[in-house]
């Protein structure tokens, strides 16, 4: 028997996502809507587009959620405040809001980037802190550690593009359709990941910075396009981002006496850097992440950091705002 179930709504960027959560680690339902055919002919995402989708689909989403469990059955509704787009957040909050108030059940905010991490927890259920997690997405490239529920400590952050932006921007130089990731990786496959060296920008440090990288790849394929293969091209771009990325986490890790490494967000879906996380592994760290359809933005992960919260007895007045520049570590509740 579950102790406490939390439904989990998610709609700050693109993806309308409902779900269902026992007791923080086990999935009883997890639906994602994704608009990627709706802004693929824009080349990225659309703001206002985007939370008319939402708008469309999220009721469609709760009602199905509710034929696996019913209201009284729900312990809490947790809803990510921020980051992200605020049109598209505010549809998810004013519908959790609304919920809460007519089911009489706690309001459970989320931050969205902390909220990743949790979707390691609902496949490792036996994960612990402390460690170092990696979120790496379209909109985010986040270096912290993870101290406990509740306590995070930001290591390092992109000072620019973030990395799965810059593959999109690649891609688009490439001539690859949106969006660029699965674009990138599936090209790669076919090409030599050490055909080329791009630049390491930013070597020292914590932070990242990948706008050096696409502008030293959109200067190369200028020069030598038709002259060298665009697998090669793609591959050996996908490859200095995957080692800027893993040096820095191991760097973390090193700094803070650290062996578990956590990473999220949907560059963590690519194919190239699953296979050297597993080299990772061979050199002794304990490392962490999930399947590919967790890796994306999905209310799952919203589910199951709410549970965190609710068991804090953080619970969020229906006052509560949207908050899009919403930071790792950042109190959503005291501001």
């Amino acid at each position: 028997m579950f102790r406490m179930i939390i439904l989990g709504i998610e709609t700050s960027c693109d993806e309308t996502s409902v779900a269902l959560v026992a007791d923080g680690r086990r999935i009883l339902k997890n639906i994602v809507l994704s608009q990627v055919k709706y802004h693929a002919p824009y080349g990225g995402v659309v703001p206002e587009l985007a939370s008319r989708k939402h708008l469309e689909k999220i009721l469609y989403l709760i009602d199905d959620a509710l034929s696996t469990c019913p209201p009284d059955r729900i312990d809490g509704i947790a809803v990510t405040v921020g980051p992200g787009l605020m049109g598209s957040l505010l549809v998810g909050l004013m519908f959790a809001k609304t919920l809460s108030w007519v089911w009489k059940k706690p309001l459970l905010g989320a931050n969205h980037l902390e909220a990743h991490v949790y979707a390691v927890f609902l496949e490792h259920p036996y994960l612990s802190p402390p460690f170092v997690c990696l979120l790496a997405s379209g909109g985010h490239t986040e270096l912290f550690l993870f101290k406990e529920h509740g306590s995070f400590e930001l290591l390092g952050s992109t000072r620019d593009d973030a990395a799965g932006e810059a593959f999109d921007k690649v891609a688009r130089v490439l001539g690859l359709p949106y969006p660029g990731g699965p674009a990138i990786d599936e090209l790669s496959n076919k090409g030599d990941p050490y055909a080329f060296e791009f630049p390491y920008p930013l070597e020292e440090g914590l932070d990242f910075s990948f706008s050096g990288i696409k502008t030293a790849v959109k200067l190369f394929w200028e020069e030598k396009k038709g002259k060298v293969k665009i697998e090669d091209v793609a591959a050996s771009f996908q490859r200095k981002v995957v080692e800027v990325l893993l040096d820095k986490l191991t760097k973390a890790a090193s700094l803070k006496g650290v062996n578990k490494l956590v990473l999220s967000g949907g560059v963590v879906a690519n194919s190239f850097l699953r296979r050297k996380l597993e080299e990772l592994k061979e050199k002794g760290f304990e490392v962490f992440y999930p399947s590919p359809p967790l890796c994306t933005d999905n209310a799952a992960m919203v589910a199951a950091y709410g549970y965190h919260e609710l068991l804090r007895g953080r619970i969020a007045p229906l006052t509560i705002t949207v908050k899009p520049d919403l930071e790792i570590g950042e109190d959503f509740l005291s501001s």
